[in-house]
């Protein structure tokens, strides 16, 4: 008899015997020696395994042995009709679950886009019928040092457990995740790092305040803030920045981040200077500015402060000394400044939010008052000159022409200034003043809400100071400015010129925008061959 006409015979002799199912244990047999057979009996033999694997009970071993066979056979379809069928194994057999879904992770290591989704959708099944055993299974396979089918595994549960029943995902399975995650985190390189938080996101664990506390807990010692900070360490670097960004919305009015506020201040703005990269350098800037929101009471706070004051002056120069003669050829000296918009931004708003706990700091220093006053009202000015041309370019524009490329970075360009400007007010003010509050340019904001602050802002609203920027991120917004010309000072009497702004948005600022003057009091692992052992 032909053997494909004797695999049909044994089903149909398994199929009518009901519950005498179990005398007919040669046949059932028989058809698991068929997957060593020609391609069309493994697939018969992948289907009818599947269906009469429930009656034998005893042959477990043996029926899942001939599976996985069939999973390393050479012909793809056929190993994804046992990748599917696998499944069906596990619906009367849950204690095959883990073992199943373990053997399945391997199977992650294919190159074959359809194997691979073949094995997302049936480790999804596998998760319905037994979450725990599921995911004890796949983060035993995330401990092998096995850096591709880490990887895939770890992705492929960040997107599977975003498209689950909210019922699936009960306190005991919730639980079980948030610690197979906190063993992975102890050695996880950045990357994988990123797809743990998204998979702990999925827990909703953040839907508590002590939820999100575990979750800056965890972040926190992935920064290790016991390592003493060198900028020359790439990948400490990397890791405090991506680690932080993950951090970042979880703070609160209940939990805070004063931790790393102090580290930034303690170990990292010291070396800002070695820092080579300028995004990077910015990226640190814009965490600090978004902590301090909800920093708590520093200790020491005073020398935290300074060293933000400190790395705040680097970015507000002082107005340029008058000329006391012209150059030997009857011409006189420009200077030449660059004003760094989006560092100042940050800098400043993280010196406005730790400076309230000590209001004293620009008081008790006259030298440092007077000083700090000089750099704001020359700032200011160059601000003001650049908030009107922007203005200007941008009053005509419609809703569209605001959502194109050019029209999204004036937009975010006249946000960030027009904080600037509501904070240098703020600290002009005499005593320097700690009450407004604006929204970080750069902070993401939902469609309608951005639009509406968009068309405020482009008609000069002041209250859309606190309005927050585009998700997009573009380059530190700069621009070079050359004061004009001045002449011999012959009555010794020391002026501040205004500084006309010059650049991509404002090259054509005429000198009549020199009378805006700030208001107020004083002006970031192999082949094929899936192991059976271990599980």
């Amino acid at each position: 008899m032909d053997i494909i006409d004797k695999l049909y015979q044994h089903y149909e002799i398994l199929n009518e015997a009901k519950d005498d199912i179990a005398k007919h244990r040669k046949e059932y047999e028989d058809i698991l020696l068929a997957v060593k057979g020609s391609d069309k009996e493994k697939k018969l033999a992948s289907q009818f395994i599947a269906k009469f694997a429930k009656s034998f009970p005893d042959l477990e071993n043996e029926t899942i042995d001939a599976m996985f066979d069939l999973c390393e056979d050479d012909d793809v379809l056929i190993r994804k009709q046992a990748i599917k069928d696998l499944v069906n194994i596990c619906k009367d057999n849950k204690g095959a679950v883990r073992k199943i879904a373990y053997a399945l992770a391997q199977i992650l290591q294919s190159e074959d886009n359809s194997e691979v989704t073949a094995v997302h959708n049936s480790i999804a099944s596998l998760y319905q019928i037994d979450p725990a055993a599921t995911i004890e299974a796949l983060f035993s396979e995330l401990a092998e040092d096995n850096e591709v089918m880490r990887e895939r595994t770890l992705k492929m549960l960040a997107m599977k457990l975003r498209t689950l029943e909210t019922g699936v995902m009960k306190p005991e399975v919730k639980e079980l995740l948030v610690k197979e995650c906190k063993k992975i985190l102890q050695d996880v390189t950045a990357d994988e790092f990123v797809l743990v938080m998204a998979i702990l996101g999925q827990c909703k664990i953040a839907d508590s305040v002590s939820g999100q506390q575990q979750l800056v807990d965890l972040v926190a010692e992935q920064c290790n803030f016991t390592q003493v900070f060198n900028p020359a360490d790439q990948e400490h670097l990397d890791r405090i920045i991506i680690c932080i960004k993950h951090a970042l919305p979880y703070f609160s009015t209940q939990v805070k981040s004063t931790a790393f506020v102090s580290y930034i201040c303690d170990q990292v703005l010291p070396h800002r200077n070695e820092i080579g990269q300028s995004e990077q350098k910015l990226d640190i800037f814009k965490l600090l500015a978004e902590l301090s929101s909800n920093c708590g009471p520093l200790d020491p706070v005073v020398e935290r402060i300074q060293i933000v004051y400190d790395t705040l002056l680097e970015y507000m120069p002082l107005p340029p000394p008058v000329l006391e003669e012209t150059n030997g050829d009857g011409s006189t000296t420009e200077t030449e400044i660059r004003l760094e918009f989006t560092f100042v931004e940050s800098l400043i708003f993280a010196f406005h939010q730790l400076a309230r706990q000590h209001r004293e700091f620009l008081i008790d220093n006259a030298d440092r008052s007077k000083d700090f006053r000089s750099r704001l009202q020359y700032f200011a000015r160059g601000v003001q000159g650049y908030i009107k041309k922007l203005r200007e370019s941008l009053q005509d524009k419609g809703v569209d022409q605001l959502r194109d490329e050019e029209g999204r970075i004036k937009v975010t360009a006249l946000r960030t200034t027009s904080n600037i400007n509501s904070l240098i007010r703020d600290l002009f003010r005499n005593p320097p003043s700690y009450k407004v509050n604006v929204t970080l340019s750069f902070k993401p904001t939902n469609a309608s809400q951005a639009a509406k602050q968009t068309a405020a802002v482009a008609v000069g609203n002041e209250s859309t100071s606190e309005a927050s920027g585009v998700a997009k991120r573009h380059a530190p917004i700069t621009f070079e400015s050359s004061p004009p010309k001045v002449r011999v000072n012959t009555d010794n009497r020391v002026r501040q010129p205004y500084v006309v702004p010059t650049g991509k948005f404002s090259a054509n600022v005429s000198a009549h925008g020199a009378d805006s003057r700030p208001r107020g009091r004083g002006g970031y692992r192999g082949g094929r061959g899936y192991r059976r052992g271990g599980y």
